[in-house]
Order: C-alpha cells, then structure tokens, then sequence
C-alpha cells in the first residue's frame, strides 16, 4: 500500500496518468508486471486498475450493464462476470441498484459501482486517485477495509491523499512529491525518525511549507 502525499499541483496526478499511459513521460519508463506501459500497453494495462478523482461512468447504462461492460472491455467470459456481480454487488450494496441508470445513482453509489467494475478484471495493481472524497461514512468505511484487504493478499495499492490520517493508517510506504520530485520515501517510522518528526502532519508541512508559501497557495 503506497500512500503518494504533496500539495495540489505537486505532479501526483500527473505521475498517476503517466503510470498507467494516460499521459507520455518525456523520459523514463514505466513497468507494470515487467511490461513497459508504452510500449507493450496492451499487457500492462490488463494487469491495471484505475480509479479517478472524477471517474467517467456512462450514464444511460443501468448498474448491471455497466458492470457487464466492464467485462466486455477484458473480454471476460460472461459465466465470470455474472458470478463477480453477484459477489460485488453484494460486497458494495448495489444489488437493490442493479436497473437504475448511473444518471441516477448519488455520489456514493456511483463510487462503490466504480470500485465493483474495477475490481471484475483482478488487477494486480490498483491505482486510486482521492479515494474517499465525498464519500459517507459507511462508504469510507467499506473502501479502507477492502484496499487493506486486497493490498494484504498481495494486490499493490497506489494511492493519492490529502487525508494525512489516511495515509497513517493504511499505507505500507510512503512517498512525498514536491515540483514533481520525490522529496521523502519510505516506511512512516523511518520518515519521522529520519525528519525529526512526531506525526506525518509535521512531516509533510515540514517538507512542503516553504514551497506553497512561495507559490502563495
């Protein structure tokens, strides 16, 4: 569980888009499973999922053929997504939800039916941009207990947060970006120890205060 901390315009979701080839990085690489994400996409990108701050969801399917369109898009037999439904669905409270159109559906539920669709492929790294923003609760609830579950049976988690508590609580590693370069990274404790600090609050504006009063944020 990698928890990817800096302030707004820091280049976290820039990184995130480059990581999964939305964008083209003017140098380097990237390898997802030992598959370069430009170069041989098709294959890293079956071992991906992508979750949005603003996720587009195609608002004139219902929930069901949302879901089953995911499916399609891996060419997932339609016996495996049928079943992955039934388990998904039931795992995120959507099966009284399965006709209503996404037009429809709040915040919260249109959310939950995008984790259910990433989730139908098994990806073997997530990546998830604010997971939590404007999300009840229950919702906050369900979403922490399942990344640290999948990230415990072994699925890597890339994250973004402005909830430093967050980032506490759940990562494994963590990194702080800053003009889009890593500045710190590594295990909390480490981090605190390394820094001085008590709590990764005091860390993380110790690391970035003097940027964002110079931009004047």
């Amino acid at each position: 569980m990698f928890c990817f901390l800096g302030p707004n315009g820091a280049g976290k979701t820039s990184t995130m888009k480059i990581m999964t080839g939305l964008l083209r990085a003017t140098s380097g690489a990237v390898r997802i499973g030992g598959h370069d994400i430009q170069t041989d996409a098709q294959a890293a990108k079956r071992l991906i999922g992508y979750i949005p701050d603003m996720p587009y969801v195609y608002e004139r399917f219902t929930s069901a053929e949302f879901f089953d369109f995911s499916g399609d898009i891996y060419n997932i037999a339609r016996g495996d997504v049928a079943q992955r439904k039934e388990e998904y669905f039931d795992l995120f409270g959507l099966n009284e939800h399965r006709d209503v159109l996404v037009k429809e559906l709040s915040h919260g539920l249109r959310q939950r039916l995008i984790y259910a669709s990433t989730f139908l492929h098994e990806p073997k790294v997530l990546f998830v941009d604010e997971p939590l923003i404007g999300l009840d609760p229950h919702t906050i609830r369900l979403i922490k207990d399942l990344l640290k579950a999948r990230s415990a049976a072994g699925m890597t988690v890339f994250m973004t947060t402005h909830i430093l508590t967050l980032a506490e609580d759940i990562g494994d590693r963590i990194g702080i970006i800053m003009n889009g370069r890593l500045c710190a990274l590594g295990d909390l404790q480490s981090l605190l120890k390394a820094q001085g600090e008590e709590t990764l609050e005091d860390l993380f504006l110790k690391l970035t205060h003097a940027d964002v009063v110079k931009k004047g944020n």
